[in-house]
């Protein structure tokens, strides 16, 4: 495959992605291969593939005969990955700290101007996928291949975390404090911040998923 290009699976994998990410697509919508294939003027096999690929990534629930559901994240899920998210960006943003380059530095910047003039605006959508880009970029930054493999791995899940805030600019604020510190190679307060980041984002999620524990609770 040539550099740069993206076959039919590619690009119906991508655009299925983002609308479950971004909201478009509702937790527990029906994903019909038959109706997907219409909407997006391709033949069933890319989008059979597609929801093959989003399957293996954790986005959807696939059932019998060519249909799949949009995946319905319980609060068992969230508590999971949220110990998940606490081990591994507990690691890649000390390490980033300590092995930061000027290119990756700017890289990060980038994103976090996007994430911040998003929030400003209100644009939910872009301040959300940049704000999962700059948690990518600091992983990048940890220098570590396997942890690179690892995020890779739970990507389109941990992109799913982070989009359960609704103070934009609260987060991009965090965003900008614990990239100061990394500027800076400041290991100990990167941690504490990362500590603060971690449970902003946990009560965020927990605020959204509370179902399971109101259950218990009766």
């Amino acid at each position: 495959m040539e550099p740069g290009f993206a076959s039919e699976s590619e690009r119906v994998t991508e655009r299925l992605r983002n609308e479950i990410l971004d909201g478009t697509r509702a937790p527990g919508g029906k994903l019909v291969e038959r109706d997907l294939a219409a909407e997006m003027g391709v033949s069933r096999v890319p989008v059979r593939d597609a929801l093959r690929a989003l399957g293996n990534e954790g986005l959807v629930t696939p059932r019998p005969r060519s249909w799949s559901v949009v995946r319905e994240f319980s609060a068992s899920d969230v508590a999971d990955l949220n110990e998940v998210r606490t081990a591994f960006e507990g690691l890649t943003f000390r390490l980033a700290a300590q092995r930061r380059t000027r290119e990756g530095l700017a890289r990060l910047r980038e994103v976090l101007d996007t994430e911040l003039r998003a929030a400003r605006a209100g644009d939910a959508v872009s301040a959300r996928r940049a704000a999962a880009d700059f948690h990518e970029v600091v992983t990048s930054l940890s220098a570590n291949e396997l942890l690179g493999e690892l995020e890779r791995t739970l990507r389109s899940r941990m992109r799913w975390l982070l989009g359960q805030h609704d103070d934009l600019e609260a987060m991009a604020a965090e965003h900008e404090l614990l990239y100061e510190a990394i500027v800076d190679r400041d290991v100990e307060r990167v941690e504490r911040l990362v500590l603060a980041h971690l449970a902003t984002g946990t009560s965020e999620a927990v605020r959204r998923h509370p179902a399971e524990e109101a259950a218990s609770a009766g």
